[in-house]
């Protein structure tokens, strides 16, 4: 068996004879050359382990050759053999990576152990290439940011993870002080690399941001491990960097949602205002909520302060409309002992308790001229004065408003300040009524019968389709808090597992109503409202509609009194559904 390939070169055609005799009887294969030239020819075509090499040839030397095979093939070993030794020559070798020298004459057990010696060294030199390959490979390949840095905190090493995450140019870097700047990045992590170094302790930092002028802010988690020495000394350290941007914001979308999980709905138009919630959530400006009342603008702003980093602090509420300008100013600003009649005691306002956390303005189009103003300087300046004092008190507050009025209208009339309105308006929700997302009624509806159920410790399982008809076809004029107050309205009638028509509220039932030029009722009104002549299928759809609406739900009997079979009745409801009749 080969034991691997030895080049001898040698301007003497007896050594590399005899060389070649020697080697070649233990295993070697063995190719000879007689000069430079020829040498770095036979290793441009050939793969060698072992070189041994005359220090003296005709042409150039040994040592250049030396040099050469070292520059261009490093993995090959050499000894140089010489038949003049001197300290001189030797060390010049040894430093340009000669593994050995000998000199000539050379014995066979001598240079076959030269031979053995430098195929144990190449085999221990391979061994640990590969495992640094290895230790590359796995290096290049972990996703986390991994830094290596010694005792005086120089960079040693970095992964292409690090040149990704912390903008660091390997080449660049390797050697260069961690800790003294320069760093396209703001080193967040920087206390734990000198905390493991310094005390030669782990140091976990979790959910730290890390910023970078060349990309967006990241969030990440570090783990400072030290490098122990064979004297149990700490001789650097090891940083993992784990990119959680992804992960936190996952969490806040799931966070987000968990917290607007009232604000129930699949329409189009629902998942646009969650959409914005959790875009806006840690967003610091103002957002203006607006939306008819009863759609819901409070839970929107309770879901905004429940996605944004202020949710660990308070969030305080006011109706901007249920209090007179007076009481308002005093409410929200505080006022101090003596500032008015009956002011007995200083008081702390609404915004001086929102510091550092959230209020939310509801009913903000309903504030006097004065009030916009000192809101307007409250937004700008983040300060204000309390009632009765002129020292200004500042408040870290995110400010969120809420209105059922139109405010571009507002400030069309003069009746609101534009600049204020501006200032509310840099971001705005709007909440769509009911009557925009009908398809959200049948959410809606198991939502608060759930809610009915354990407030009132009930076991109501739904509502009729009599019912659910009644619902779709209704205007909803007060939107989802007149869908709420219905059902409860209906849960207190309810005595059953199941809501019909005669446990909703009179105005969900009504089936005749007002309309303008309409025929007083004599009974030969339609049983239903008509403006106009219908087709046929149409006014088919909607005497169904009604008559399903004022039968308590109970189809069957309903089929017979319309001189129809079951089967029929079903079929005639299908084909009038799959055109989108009746809807009530």
């Amino acid at each position: 068996m080969e034991r691997g390939r030895i080049l001898v070169v040698d301007d003497e055609e007896g050594i590399r004879f005899t060389f070649r005799n020697f080697l070649e009887e233990e295993g070697y294969r063995v190719t000879t050359a007689a000069d430079y030239d020829l040498a770095m020819a036979a290793v441009s075509e050939g793969e060698f382990d072992l070189a041994f090499v005359d220090i003296i040839l005709e042409g150039r030397s040994g040592i250049d050759l030396l040099r050469d095979l070292k520059e261009s093939f490093p993995s090959i070993e050499v000894v140089i053999v010489t038949g003049a030794p001197t300290i001189e020559s030797a060390s010049n070798a040894l430093r340009l990576g000669a593994l050995d020298y000998v000199v000539k004459p050379v014995r066979q057990d001598a240079l076959i152990r030269s031979a053995d010696m430098a195929f144990r060294h190449k085999a221990l030199i391979d061994a640990k290439e590969a495992y640094r390959r290895n230790i590359e490979a796995i290096f290049r390949s972990v996703k986390d940011a991994i830094i290596t840095v010694d005792h005086q905190l120089n960079l040693v090493e970095a992964n292409h993870a690090a040149e990704q995450l912390c903008g660091i140019r390997r080449e660049d870097w390797i050697g260069k002080p961690f800790h003294q700047g320069g760093l396209p990045c703001d080193r967040s992590c920087l206390g734990a690399v000198l905390d493991t170094v310094a005390q030669g302790k782990a140091v976990e930092l979790r959910k730290v941001e890390c910023t970078c002028p060349e990309r967006p802010p990241r969030v990440v988690s570090v783990t400072a491990t030290p490098l122990i020495d064979d004297r149990a000394r700490a001789s650097g350290g090891v940083l993992v960097i784990r990119d959680e941007t992804r992960l936190v914001a996952l969490e806040r979308s799931l966070r987000t949602r968990q917290e607007s999980g009232s604000i129930v709905g699949r329409s189009e138009a629902i998942r646009k205002v969650l959409s914005l919630i959790e875009a806006l959530g840690d967003v610091e400006t103002s957002v203006l909520i607006t939306g008819e009342s009863g759609t819901g603008k409070e839970l929107v702003a309770d879901a905004l302060h429940a996605a944004g980093r202020r949710r660990k602090r308070i969030l305080v509420k006011v109706n901007c409309s249920a209090l007179s300008e007076s009481l308002l100013e005093s409410e929200l600003f505080g006022h101090v002992r003596g500032a008015f009649t009956g002011a007995d005691r200083n008081k702390v306002g609404r915004f001086e308790r929102a510091d550092g956390g959230t209020i939310f303005l509801d009913e903000i189009g309903d504030i006097t001229p004065r009030m916009q103003l000192r809101f307007l300087r409250v937004l700008e300046s983040k300060q204000f004065e309390r009632v009765g004092d002129a020292t200004p008190v500042t408040a870290d507050v995110r400010v969120i408003a809420a209105t059922n009025r139109n405010l571009r209208d507002l400030v069309a009339r003069g009746d609101f300040r534009e600049d204020l309105y501006y200032r509310l308006k840099v971001f705005e929700i709007h909440m769509p009524p009911l009557r925009e997302r009908r398809d959200d009624i049948p959410l809606l509806v198991q939502h608060f019968i759930r809610d009915f159920n354990l407030r009132m410790d009930r076991d109501v399982r739904g509502v009729s389709d009599a019912v659910m008809e009644l619902l779709f076809g209704h205007d909803w004029p007060g939107n989802v808090r007149e869908l709420e107050n219905a059902l409860e309205h209906a849960f207190v009638l309810c005595r059953g597992d199941s809501i019909t028509p005669n446990h909703l509220p009179a105005e969900l039932t009504k089936v005749v109503r007002d309309v303008p030029g309409a025929a007083p009722d004599d009974g030969s009104a339609a049983p239903f409202p008509v403006d106009r002549i219908l087709p046929l299928d149409e006014v088919e759809s909607r005497y169904l509609a009604w008559a399903m609406g004022s039968h308590g739900g109970d189809n069957s009997s309903l089929a017979q009194k319309l001189g129809l079979s079951e089967r029929t009745f079903y079929r005639r409801l299908r084909s009038l559904r799959s055109n989108g009749e009746p809807d009530g």
